[in-house]
């Protein structure tokens, strides 16, 4: 297709969203999900010279029927990478993970991103990945650092095939990381898909930014934001999102509790509002709960140009639970971060692969559960 044909389309999609947003939400059939199986990857796999973990992101590419996954690796072990993969989904089990090779995302200058500790400002804390539909590049979503003397902006940027940069999305002022406002620590791009056929850029940002509210807590949830993007980078709309409030209260008392959304994905390629998104939460002493919500944006207020630490008069967007990881009878759930479709079945389900990130530690996995799912 044309460089012109695409801009027409894009223009004509774009049309359409907007039209949609506000269009009333149909009644959804009930969903049925069942468990195919799960793989793992060992702990430190040593792969093309470098070490296999920190699995945040994964995405189907529709081109060679395989995957791409993104590591979270600051480049403190190796240089900031993402690896594709071949995983064989039938309705009746998962193939092994077969890593096929890996590369290092790459700056403009043609550098690595180099680690946190050089503190010049470049460093990348990738998240997700996607490949984009109309090119076939690697688009992926980094959460940038907010320290006391250390401040850097998330980004959304895409690398060619061999991991060269290819361009970045410009990012909604509200989602700059300043003194007092923004994204909190650890809580930024953490979900990023594409919709309406490839023309929009949709983000989910992991927590409450510092303007809207406090994070979730066993006695209530907390508003995170989705955004909606041309692929441009001109925004359509905000919409807050209702994170539920933190499953169980650590034990120690003392000890860690979070919740936030980790991943987004289009539920259909072609429509515009209806997201699935996995929240999920770690508790000391009691381990991870992941939920997967459907959602739908439509007739949801656009927050765009306000904080929500007063929501008064906010529509957020609807969503329904479409599974609890907890009830399918794994062995372990662990830090599930990325999702993505897989192959439509021969039973008419179509699968989705959830991956989870092991934080470079040998007390976690990584794992790959393959769902069959009636939508």
């Amino acid at each position: 297709m044309s460089n012109a044909a695409r801009v027409a389309r894009a223009a004509a999609v774009a049309v359409v969203a907007v039209g949609v947003f506000a269009a009333p939400a149909a009644a959804h059939p009930q969903h049925e999900v069942r468990l195919i199986g799960v793989r793992t990857v060992p702990n430190a796999l040593v792969f093309q010279g470098t070490t296999v973990g920190g699995l945040s992101g994964i995405d189907r590419d529709p081109r060679t029927g395989g995957y791409v996954l993104i590591s979270d690796d600051r480049s403190d072990r190796q240089p900031a990478r993402f690896y594709t993969a071949r995983i064989d989904v039938t309705a009746t089990g998962i193939g092994p993970v077969e890593l096929t090779g890996t590369h290092a995302l790459l700056r403009p200058d043609g550098k690595t991103y180099p680690p946190l500790s050089t503190g010049d400002g470049t460093t990348a804390d990738p998240e997700d990945i996607r490949v984009d539909p109309w090119t076939g590049d690697y688009t992926w979503s980094q959460e940038g650092e907010r320290r006391p003397n250390l401040l850097i902006d998330p980004s959304v940027r895409s690398a060619k095939r061999d991991g060269s940069f290819a361009r970045e999305l410009p990012l909604p002022a509200n989602l700059k990381i300043t003194a007092d406002r923004g994204p909190r620590q650890n809580l930024v791009l953490e979900g990023l898909t594409y919709a309406a056929a490839g023309s929009l850029v949709v983000t989910a940002v992991e927590g409450p930014l510092l303007q809207d509210g406090p994070e979730a807590n066993t006695e209530h949830g907390a508003l995170s934001r989705i955004v909606v993007q041309t692929r441009a980078g001109r925004q359509l709309a905000q919409y807050a999102y209702p994170q539920e409030p933190v499953f169980a209260k650590p034990n120690p008392s003392t000890g860690f509790a979070s919740t936030g959304v980790t991943a987004i994905l289009a539920v259909d390629p072609i429509d515009p509002t209806r997201f699935l998104v996995v929240e999920r939460s770690f508790v000391t002493g009691v381990g991870n709960k992941v939920r997967v919500f459907e959602v739908d944006t439509s007739g949801a207020t656009n927050v765009a140009n306000r904080d929500l630490a007063d929501p008064a008069g906010v529509k957020p967007v609807r969503k329904r639970l479409l599974v609890d990881l907890s009830d399918l009878g794994l062995s372990t759930v662990d830090n599930i971060e990325g999702i993505s479709w897989g192959p439509r079945l021969r039973t008419g389900e179509r699968s989705l692969l959830l991956i989870s990130d092991d934080n470079f530690s040998a007390t976690q996995v990584t794992q790959v559960v393959a769902l069959a799912v009636r939508l």
